[in-house]
């Protein structure tokens, strides 16, 4: 048995009354009027499907629109990170080059400044050793 809504029964009971239909008649028209109903609200449905599934393919586009310009934006960073990351590495070998360079330079000056300090040192001794005496000149005939 077919159950209709309260819109479907009242327009069977208008067309009943205006035909002016009796027993298996009006059972015919009822059920004709259920399955319009029916019909009317099944197309009605599908149509909101329809817009839903088309609002749906627009969100599905510029989701992927933004998914696209993002994996860009993610490659043209990852470049610039590489070369970054390649300019920093040759930078950190210059500065380790240098820090060689200056503890060699360090290192010869030390020695250097040593050399000095000895080299003063002698010299002061020398210079203390020859303190000027002065010699007694004798007569000797």
């Amino acid at each position: 048995m077919l159950i209709a809504g309260p819109s479907a029964v009242n327009g069977v009971k208008k067309v009943v009354a205006e035909r002016g239909l009796r027993g298996g008649e009006w059972r015919m028209t009822q059920h004709g009027a259920v399955l319009q109903g029916y019909n009317n609200e099944l197309v009605e449905f599908m149509e909101d499907l329809r817009m839903q599934k088309e609002e749906l393919n627009k969100e599905i586009q510029q989701a992927e629109e933004e998914k696209n310009k993002l994996q860009h934006e993610i490659q043209v960073l990852s470049e610039k990170l590489e070369y970054v990351c390649e300019n920093l590495a040759q930078k950190v070998a210059s500065r380790n080059e240098l820090d060689k360079s200056l503890a060699e330079i360090e290192a010869a000056y030390m020695k250097i400044l040593d050399s000095s300090r000895s080299l003063l040192n002698v010299v002061k001794k020398q210079v203390g050793s020859l303190k000027y005496t002065p010699e007694l000149k004798t007569n000797v005939t």
